[in-house]
């Protein structure tokens, strides 16, 4: 989508961007490492077991979460699932189209997914209920209602703030191994709060959470998650150009302070989200 916008960005506002991103600014008056407003909205959906809706700037995401008994992978018996889909609606964009996930929304899902996993956030071995027979299975279904950049961090932020908001049945297991609802709803078990912060170089200037004609004109993006506000927890790198040593390690010290403040703003919106119920 980025790219289709491209050819338009690149010739009324190339230039533009640039001269401001070379003095320190950005067209909608941010600093380079400022990022948009954050809003969360727990429990949007009321039949499922936790969701969220996250708006950052224009960019708006919901993020739904099913979790019910289900077959183990045959090579992880004592491990729970855990399925991250995503999905742009074609409400979304002029150029969003209906019909399978394209490979932005695979990239999508797969960069929520492995920000879960690869922090710890969840134990699956805890979602076992009988080894190689039944677990529980956590499906995570992402839908990006307006592209408006950055879809990384939103639906990360939907997708966290969906599963530390869940709740879920209480099984209780047989001595034949029999699996059985007690009828008793917890809340899903969760170790921390990943967060992921996206930043893009423009003129060799990295800046946070670009909009979408800030990533038509880029030319590299990383997204880095932390698992706290001191270890980093996975990585995904997008567009052809490159990062030097040094701007890696500015962009792993900017994620681990900016993720800080969002981790606060989730803490915050999911406990507003409590009382409400």
């Amino acid at each position: 989508m980025a790219g289709k916008k491209a050819v338009v960005v690149e010739h009324l506002k190339r230039d533009q961007m640039l001269e401001v991103v070379s003095k320190g600014k950005r067209l909608d008056g941010r600093g380079l490492l400022d990022m948009r407003p954050i809003s969360i909205e727990i429990g949007f959906i009321e039949k499922a077991n936790g969701s969220a809706k996250v708006r950052l700037g224009n960019t708006e995401v919901i993020a739904g979460v099913k979790i019910q008994t289900g077959k183990p992978f045959d090579d992880t018996p004592d491990k729970g699932l855990l399925i991250v889909t995503a999905e742009v609606l074609p409400i979304a964009s002029a150029y969003a189209e209906p019909g399978p996930p394209n490979e932005e929304a695979i990239e999508l899902a797969r960069v929520v997914d492995r920000g879960v996993r690869e922090s710890g956030m969840i134990d699956l071995s805890k979602l076992c209920l009988v080894e190689g027979k039944t677990v529980l299975a956590v499906f995570v279904d992402i839908s990006v209602l307006n592209v408006g950049g950055n879809l990384f961090d939103a639906a990360s932020y939907a997708a966290i703030s969906a599963l530390v908001s869940a709740k879920m049945p209480k099984y209780s297991v047989t001595k034949d191994g029999e699996v059985k609802d007690t009828g008793k709803i917890v809340a899903l078990s969760t170790k921390l709060i990943p967060v992921s912060i996206t930043m893009a170089v423009i003129d060799d200037t990295i800046i946070v959470d670009p909009t979408l004609d800030e990533e038509a004109v880029m030319t590299a993006r990383i997204t880095l998650t932390s698992a706290d506000k001191s270890i980093l927890c996975a990585g995904q790198k997008g567009c052809a150009g490159g990062f030097s040593t040094e701007q890696i390690t500015f962009a792993a010290d900017t994620s681990l302070k900016k993720g800080e403040a969002v981790r606060q703003i989730i803490k915050k919106s999911v406990e507003r989200g409590k009382k409400k119920r």
